[in-house]
């Protein structure tokens, strides 16, 4: 459901009328029979904001010029839950809850970029099996992000089909994150020092079986997406992001790897066991809609190939500890640092200051959706109406990592 953000109806301001969805046709330059020019006007059109019973809340601010866009300005904010002032007023333990919610796609990533942030300050060493424990979790989410992407986002170009394969394979995935963490969403499993508790007995052969499967069934995904003839033309081509945009605006991840930015905090700054796993880093040319979804499908295998490396290292290594003892009340030494960590979307980085209390002084957090959307508007203009659609759906992005 669209509300419109402006009073119903059409409203000439000038030289150019507000409309809102499904409220008022544009108007387009026209030649009168005696080739006379006659009046023409832009168009603004409010692209929602949507109802936020929805996945986000997001408003687009258009100006047409007929059926192409002119201009185009994301307006964001209007899921703003102020988190970053919220970590200050939480000791560290509580804040990995609040952490995992701004992008609900990547809660255990989201948990780990606090608890790297704040064991640096304490000069705290992780047991080793919580690093690959940790590694193994991370690389499941980014799976889970990435098929849920692969699945909802060729619908926005009508490609239907390949929702049922996606959130197939995400279901064999969630059965066994929900079996380690009791939760099927905001996992709330990382620790100041490690994780909640050790894995399950049996649990690294149920993990193996379900990446198996995933990898088996892949195929079917990709076929959806690579030979569907309509979602094809609707993408390749379309929505063309060049690389010097990409680093004027700090876009990272899945996009920026599209359009041949070859970076990857796994492989470039290694973190967690990453410094030991081969990491491969996914690339495209050509920067299209098609090329970004061509990344992320490519970057599902990366991510099931190093989570197999993760469980085997998790059989060789000796039973030992998960997690660190803690005092009773945890106290961060006097200072600051910042963590970044290669996350589902592309790079989520918290900058922490402490004053040496059970709760931070500020934890500033750098979300990846809030660049991602923000390039918006100098892809935009230049398009069609038509290819916005198709654009958005491969723009990947989570309302609540831009608001934060």
């Amino acid at each position: 459901m669209t509300e419109p953000t402006e009073p119903t109806g059409p409203r000439v301001h000038g030289a150019s009328r507000t409309v809102n969805v499904g409220v008022g046709a544009g108007a387009e330059a026209v030649t009168g029979a005696g080739g006379e020019d006659l009046a023409t006007e832009d168009v603004i059109l409010n692209i929602g904001p949507q109802h936020p019973s929805t996945h986000g809340v997001l408003r687009l601010r258009l100006t047409l010029d007929g059926e192409r866009i002119s201009a185009a300005e994301p307006i964001v904010g209007y899921m703003h839950r102020g988190a970053e002032k919220l970590f200050e007023v939480r000791d560290y333990r509580q804040i990995i809850v609040l952490a995992n919610r701004h992008d609900w796609l990547s809660a255990f990533a989201n948990e780990l970029g606090v608890v790297l942030a704040v064991e640096r300050m304490l000069g705290m060493e992780v047991p080793p099996r919580a690093v690959w424990a940790r590694t193994l979790l991370a690389e499941l989410n980014r799976v889970l992000s990435h098929l849920m992407f692969l699945g909802s986002s060729p619908l926005e170009p009508d490609a239907i089909t390949p929702a049922p394969s996606a959130f197939r394979e995400r279901e064999t995935l969630q059965a066994v994150m929900e079996e380690i963490s009791g939760g099927r969403m905001h996992y709330m499993f990382n620790r100041v020092g490690g994780l909640k508790e050790d894995l399950p007995l049996g649990w690294t052969d149920r993990a193996s079986r379900a990446v198996a499967e995933v990898r088996r069934r892949l195929p079917d995904v990709e076929s959806l997406i690579a030979g569907n003839e309509s979602f094809l033309a609707r993408t390749v081509g379309v929505g063309v992001l060049d690389r010097e945009t990409i680093m004027q605006y700090g876009v990272s991840g899945p996009i920026a790897r599209a359009s041949g930015v070859d970076a990857d905090l796994r492989r470039d700054d290694p973190y967690l066991a990453y410094g030991e796993l081969p990491v491969r880093v996914v690339t495209r040319s050509a920067g299209d809609c098609n090329a970004r979804f061509e990344v992320l499908l490519e970057q599902v295998k990366v991510s099931l190939d190093l989570a197999d490396a993760c469980l085997e290292r998790l059989r060789e290594l000796p039973r030992g500890p998960i997690n660190q003892r803690l005092p009773k009340v945890l106290k961060v030494p006097e200072g600051h640092t910042y963590a970044w960590t290669e996350n589902p979307l592309g790079i989520n980085g918290y900058y922490l200051v402490s004053r040496g209390e059970k709760t931070p002084w500020r934890l500033k957090l750098r979300s990846a959706s809030y660049n991602n959307v923000q390039v918006l508007r100098e892809l935009l203009p230049g398009t069609l109406v038509s290819d916005m659609v198709a654009i958005l759906g491969s723009m990947f992005f989570v309302v609540g990592d831009i608001d934060k």
